[in-house]
Order: C-alpha cells, then structure tokens, then sequence
C-alpha cells in the first residue's frame, strides 16, 4: 500500500460530485484525520416527506467507495419503492434508490427527534466507514433558489432534476442564508489550517451557498492559502450547467469567470493541463496559476492530482 504523506490540518469546501472525487484523492494521499470536508446544503429538499441531502451524501458514499457509476446515489442500488409510489400516482421523478432511500430515512427521524445536521452526518458518515471530517456548511435552513428569464423562481432540486437544468438563470438567492450560522466546527477548521482547498464544484450553485453563511467566507479570506481548482474544461464543464450558469450570471468566460466567481478570496487557482495558456493569458490580479491533470474520475488520478496539490510550492 502507498505511504501517504504527512500533512497539515486541510479543509475542502465541496459541493457534489467533483468535490467527492477530490474528498477521495485527498484522503488517499493524506491522513484522513487531517481532512475536514465543508460541504453545501443549498441543494437538500424535503422529498417524498423525507429530508434529502444529496451534496452529503455524494460525498459520503464517495468516500465510502460505493457511490453510484454517475457519481451520485449507491452502487447497485434498487428502484422497487420508486416503482411503487409511481404505481400510487405519486410523481416519482426524482428518483432515490432503496438503499439511498434507508440514508434519508435515517436522517428525517434523527432530525424530527431534533438532532442537528450535523450531528446526523457524522453518525451516517460513520456507519459507512468514512474516515475524514464531514461537516454540513449550517445546521439551519439554506435553500438555493434560482429565477428564470421569465420571472419564475424555482428550488434547486424543480431546476437540476425535474427540469434537467435546461433553464437559463438570471438570478441567485440563498434562502435563510443570512440567518444562519456555520455548523459547530466549520469555522474552527478553517482557522486551524494552513490551506483551504475550494473544489471543482460549480462556483455559484455548490460553493457560494457555502460563503453565504454568515462567517464563513470571512474566515476563508483569513486563510493564509486558499487554492481554487477549476471545474472547467476548455472553457466547458465536463458535467452539468457550471459554464452555462456563470455566463448567464454575468461572469466572464472559462477560468476567467472562476476567478470572478471567486474575487478577493483565492491565493491560487489550478485550471486543467488543456487551459494552460491561460497562464499567461489571465488577469489574475495576484493569484497564482498552475496547470495539471485535472481529471479525477478515477480513484487513482484523485489521489495523484491530490499528491501535486499538497506539494504545490
């Protein structure tokens, strides 16, 4: 087995998938009690009664090794209660594994018992075998919301499920944002670290949730190293609307807009090995660029592209 490097304390701020994959590469190329992983709540819904947290749970079952072949959901998962509740005339579009179904479950009635968050993703993290710290960004109520062209404001989950995220998005709001308090830990990680590591997740629908709690981004410009790795790709995200929502939002094209996207907070922005003209062809306003192998699908490439990222001079 690889030796893993010793390290210091890091904290990831994470949405999904690309923030799961990194979580997986980090955890293999340091000690996994160094590792704090920050991660959104703006995309989690009450759904078929339950409360669905699928940034967490990505996340989790990520670093677990039994996420789904998408990224998301479990690995062999089965459909048979989706089935059913279509069967009742229920609208079961969004669909939710049996097993995935047994992680909410678990979650709604620690919750109904009055168990924070945050306390319930560390016992399921637990139970699956995670070894790093996983912390909800709030205990509180945040919702992402999103209003089209035409006025109509939508939850995440009616945009990037039921929608496909076909929808051109004018504008942003994290609801309850602002009345809310980063979950026990958060800031205590951050101010404890020398590098704060913001993942390939989309800037305004997975990681500024995360700054919008009151504190937080505060902390994370106090950090003496905040490293942003890009999600895009020639400009493009390999999955999902990340490019397509920062220019509707007004950002500038490709890395140009992460930086944007990321303005007085960043001390280095890694892009992708393809994009490494824009080393020399950005404004970055002081920021360090690096290029690397950016794509971390794989288990193995996470955890080299982890290697470099920890090693960056």
């Amino acid at each position: 087995m690889e030796q893993r490097q010793s390290s210091s304390p890091v904290v990831l701020l994470s949405g999904g998938v690309g923030g799961a994959r990194l979580a997986r590469g980090l955890v293999a190329a340091m000690p996994p009690d160094d590792l704090t992983v920050v991660v959104n709540v703006g995309d989690d819904e009450v759904v078929y009664g339950l409360d669905v947290s699928p940034d967490l749970d990505t996340v989790a079952y990520t670093l677990a090794g039994r996420e789904g072949p998408q990224g998301w959901g479990l690995a062999g998962d089965t459909f048979a209660v989706m089935g059913h509740l279509a069967a009742l005339g229920v609208d079961a579009s969004f669909r939710v594994g049996d097993a995935d179904l047994a992680t909410n479950l678990a979650r709604t009635a620690a919750r109904r018992s009055g168990e924070a968050l945050s306390a319930v993703t560390a016992r399921l993290a637990a139970s699956y075998g995670v070894a790093c710290r996983l912390l909800p960004a709030t205990d509180d109520l945040l919702r992402t919301r999103l209003c089209t062209p035409a006025g109509e404001w939508l939850s995440f989950q009616e945009y990037f499920v039921r929608r496909g995220h076909r929808d051109e998005v004018a504008a942003l709001a994290y609801e309850g944002a602002a009345s809310s308090r980063p979950a026990p830990g958060v800031l205590e990680a951050i101010a404890a670290t020398s590098l704060v590591i913001v993942a390939p997740s989309n800037p305004p629908l997975s990681i500024g949730p995360i700054l919008a709690v009151p504190g937080i981004r505060e902390a994370v410009e106090d950090a003496r190293r905040v490293v942003a790795v890009s999600p895009l790709f020639g400009g493009r995200a390999l999955k999902g609307p990340a490019d397509r929502v920062m220019a509707s939002l007004g950002l500038p094209p490709g890395n140009a807009g992460v930086l944007a996207a990321y303005d007085g907070l960043l001390t280095d922005l890694v892009v992708d090995e393809g994009d490494a003209a824009d080393r020399e062809s950005l404004d970055a306003g002081g920021v360090r660029l690096h290029a690397a192998d950016t794509r971390i699908a794989q288990p193995e490439a996470a955890a080299r592209f982890a290697r470099w990222l920890l090693g960056l001079p």
